[in-house]
């Protein structure tokens, strides 16, 4: 597998994981949600989650190294690390427009991109 399709499936593990960790936030708003009880949120997350698993387990197995893939397990990590991050700010901006982004928040980011560097330097 390419680097490009373990990016892919990486990328769409995390919206499916973003969506299962903090979309119970906003669904909590619809009617059906409000008369649950914490049970039904875990259920669904998890029910979301096991999508993520669908895609972030062969995108691990086949983007790792040690099975012919492009990356070595630190890059992966990193990478999805990166992903997730990316995911939930763009998440965030979407579904949560009263949080807002500030300066330490931008040079967390700036930090990220140096970690990211620093892995990927030979």
């Amino acid at each position: 597998m390419s680097g490009f399709y373990t990016v892919l499936l990486l990328f769409l593990s995390n919206l499916f994981m973003t969506l299962a960790w903090y979309g119970h936030l906003k669904f909590q708003n619809w009617t059906w949600f409000q008369k649950q009880g914490l049970f039904v949120f875990v259920l669904v997350s998890w029910g979301i989650a096991f999508f993520e698993y669908c895609l972030q387990i062969p995108s691990n197995k086949y983007g790792f190294r040690g099975n012919g893939g492009p990356f070595t397990l630190v890059q992966l990590k990193v990478i999805q690390e990166v992903l997730s991050l990316s995911t939930f700010a763009i998440f965030s901006f979407i579904f949560f427009k009263d949080e807002g982004l500030r300066w330490n928040h931008l040079l967390a980011g700036i930090l990220i991109i140096i970690a990211v560097y620093l892995v990927f330097r030979k």
